[in-house]
């Protein structure tokens, strides 16, 4: 064995100046030739210059190096073993359409802004999507939410009453309380009338919006079920809660449709999530086959969900109280959006998933059913200025939530690389 790694010694000293390999002799058990090849196969020729195989005079093959530094008895065993295999090449595929297809998602928060500069632009090019598709639209949202569940995913959102009960606390009791925060700032340091107050006030009253359970889905897909859940129990509540913080708050007590709210959490969570479920249960193929497709439309109905309220609106976000409701607004939504992230990492410092459910919370609490809010403002306030606040509400909230759903997603990304 010594005159062997000489010999080879010798061959290498022969070429051009290259680093020494020193090899140990040591006695190998046959079972570990698989083991000892897999390894000789990983050393990287690429240093040198001839490449097995290229009919160098010089070269060096990995048959020679198998048989000179490992034992004569499994010199013939691992030559037979590296013939027998057919040498792999490594290529750059080009992504597939379906590939494509799947990274849609990953452009929504450029989309999303796009169709804000376009609806402010050229506010018909929106307009025709009136209130009457955002209830569809938010509908396919939750089908692609329930396509890509289980009903195991829901029953387990069942489990955490103690995260479902924190998601409702910041819905309508932090929530309101920044409402009336900033409705008040409103008027003592901007000098707004009262209406505009009113409409900040209302639009914190609300329930939670569905596209917080999208932006969830986007984030941390384990936890779209619970914030499913979250913003399906505000929704319910919300016939008997926004009415009375809305008589606390602004001192008017408005009556709330309670037939239309059942029908509007039928229409847009539960059907199409039980449809999506079923379809995920009994017929996989067909989810296989149309899940590919399902990123490029949301990343698109989110689009239109997001610019046709501000096309739509447009006048009030350009009127002379626009700017400072706007910076108001944001305010709001900001608090919003840190308190729910913050106080879930006080309270459940300890659960190994605090962080998903810190960015769970904080979608909860900062994003509310703004289109709710105005159409409350519509019906029962007589003045129009109530209902600017939650006509930019509805363009902020969701510009913020994508917002964070870009941050968040990378950095998720990153870990797991």
């Amino acid at each position: 064995m010594s005159a062997n790694i000489k010999l080879l010694h010798h061959r290498f000293n022969a070429l051009h100046s290259f680093d020494t390999i020193r090899v140990k002799p040591t006695k190998v058990p046959a079972s570990s030739a698989p083991m000892i090849y897999s390894q000789l196969s990983d050393i990287s020729l690429s240093r040198f210059p001839f490449h097995p195989g290229s009919g160098s005079s010089s070269g060096i093959s990995r048959s020679l190096l198998v048989g000179k530094c490992v034992p004569d008895s499994l010199s013939s065993e691992l030559s037979s073993s590296y013939s027998s295999q057919p040498p792999q090449l490594i290529c750059n595929k080009e992504p597939s359409v379906i590939t494509i297809l799947k990274g849609a998602n990953s452009f929504l928060p450029q989309v999303v802004i796009a169709s804000t500069v376009l609806a402010l632009i050229f506010p018909p090019s929106f307009k025709w999507f009136t209130n009457r598709y955002y209830a569809p639209a938010l509908g396919f949202l939750m089908f692609a939410v329930g396509v890509n569940s289980s009903e195991k995913d829901f029953l387990e959102a069942f489990r955490r009453p103690t995260t479902i009960l924190a998601g409702y606390v910041g819905q309508f009791v932090v929530k309101p309380l920044l409402g009336y925060l900033f409705g008040t700032i409103s008027m003592t340091a901007f000098g707004l009338p009262t209406a505009l107050a009113a409409g900040i006030m209302l639009t914190s009253c609300v329930s939670g919006a569905q596209l917080s359970n999208y932006a969830t889905f986007l984030t941390d897909p384990p936890m779209a079920p619970l914030s499913i859940v979250m913003t399906s129990l505000s929704t319910a509540t919300a016939v008997f809660v926004t009415p009375f913080l809305s008589l606390l708050l602004i001192g008017k007590k408005l009556p709330v449709d309670v037939k239309g709210m059942v029908s509007s959490i039928m229409q847009i969570v539960i059907t199409p999530i039980l449809t999506g479920l079923i379809l995920n249960r009994f017929f996989p193929r067909i989810c296989s086959a149309i899940r590919p497709f399902l990123p490029p439309l949301s990343v698109f109905v989110t689009a239109l969900c997001v610019g046709a309220p501000l096309a739509i609106n447009v006048e009030s976000v350009m009127s002379p109280y626009g700017l400072s409701v706007l910076l108001l607004v944001i305010a709001f939504h900001a608090s919003a959006f840190i308190s729910g992230f913050a106080f879930t990492g006080l309270i459940f410092h300890d659960l190994p998933d605090v962080k998903a459910l810190q960015r769970t919370l904080s979608f909860e609490t900062g994003m509310q059913s703004s289109l709710l809010a105005l159409a409350l403002a519509n019906k029962f306030f007589q003045d129009p200025l109530v209902s600017i606040p939650p006509a930019i509400s509805t363009v902020i909230m969701s510009l913020m939530g994508f917002s964070l759903v870009m941050l968040w997603a990378r950095r998720n990304e990153t870990a797991v690389y």
